[in-house]
C-alpha cells in the first residue's frame, strides 16, 4: 500500500512513517521540508500521485483561535479536493479526544472545525482521536518555563506514547474503514504530577507550579473533560515506563 503521512516530520507524524516503512508498505512524508505545502496546495497533487490513503498528523503552532481555524480547514480542503483528484481512496486524520467537551479553548474549536471540513469532503474520512501524549508535559514544560518556574494548567488526562499512536495510525490505514475511533493511554493521570516527574528525570532545577486555567475550558478539563469515553481502544505502554525509554531524550532541549 502507498501511504502519504501530511505532517510526516511532527511529533505522531515521524512515527506513523517509521511504523509504515516497518510494516512493510511504500510511504512518504509530506511536509514544508519535502517541498510540499498542505495548507496552500503547493506540490500537493505530485505528492499524492499514486497514493492509496493519505494519514494526516498536521499541526499549528497557534493557539489563536481564527489562526487555527483558516489552517485546519484549508488543509483539511486541500487534502480532500487534491486527493479526491489524483485518486486516494480514503482519509485518516487524527485529532483529539473531548473536543466537544472544552467549551470556549480556541485551538479546540479549531480543531471541531478541522473534523467538519474533513467530514465535508468526497473522500471517506477516518477520525482518530486520541489523548494527550506521554510527551505533553514536556512540551509544556519547554513553552511556559519561567527561569525556574514552570506553570503547568491542571488537567485530568490518560497520556499515551506518541509512537503507539503512530503505529495505531498505521494499522487503522491498513484495515477496513471506520467513521471514529478513539485511542487511549492505560491510566488517568495528573498533568502536574506528570510535568514533575520529568523534571525529576531530568534532574532539573525547576518548581512546577499548578495553573488553573480560567473560564469554562479550563474548569472542563480539570473535571475530566478530556478523558476518554469507555468505548476508547487502551494502549499502553504507561507514563513511568515510557519515562524509561528513549522517546523523552528525543524531544528535551
Amino acid at each position: 500500500m502507498r501511504i502519504a503521512v501530511a505532517g510526516g516530520t511532527g511529533a505522531v507524524g515521524r512515527y506513523v512513517v517509521a511504523a509504515a516503512h516497518q510494516a512493510g508498505h511504500s510511504v512518504l512524508s509530506i511536509s514544508r521540508s519535502s517541498g510540499v505545502d498542505v495548507r496552500t496546495g503547493d506540490g500537493l497533487a505530485e505528492a499524492l500521485q499514486g497514493v492509496d490513503v493519505v494519514v494526516d498528523t498536521t499541526n499549528t503552532g497557534t493557539t489563536n483561535r481564527a489562526k487555527a481555524i483558516t489552517f485546519f480547514t484549508e488543509e483539511a480542503r486541500q487534502l480532500q479536493t487534491v486527493g479526491a483528484a489524483q485518486g486516494v481512496a480514503r482519509l485518516v486524520a487524527l485529532s483529539i479526544v473531548g473536543l466537544e467537551r472544552v467549551p470556549g479553548f480556541g485551538y479546540y474549536e479549531a480543531k471541531l472545525g478541522h473534523e467538519a471540513a474533513l467530514a465535508a469532503g468526497p473522500l471517506p474520512v477516518t477520525i482518530v482521536r486520541a489523548t494527550q501524549f506521554h510527551e505533553f508535559p514536556a512540551q509544556i514544560l519547554s513553552r511556559v518555563g519561567l527561569g525556574p518556574l514552570a506553570l503547568v494548567p491542571i488537567m485530568r488526562i490518560r497520556p499515551v506514547a506518541a509512537r503507539a499512536i503512530g503505529e495505531a495510525l498505521v494499522g487503522i490505514a491498513t484495515a477496513p474503514p471506520a467513521t471514529t475511533i478513539e485511542i487511549a493511554g492505560p491510566e488517568e493521570k495528573d498533568l502536574v504530577a506528570l510535568a514533575r516527574s520529568i523534571v525529576r528525570k531530568r534532574r532539573a532545577r525547576m518548581l512546577v507550579a499548578p495553573l488553573p486555567l480560567p473560564g469554562r475550558a479550563g474548569r472542563a478539563m480539570r473535571a475530566g473533560g478530556l478523558l476518554p469515553s469507555s468505548e476508547a481502544r487502551i494502549v499502553g505502554p504507561t507514563f513511568a515506563e515510557w519515562l524509561q525509554g528513549d522517546d523523552l531524550a528525543s524531544i528535551l532541549p
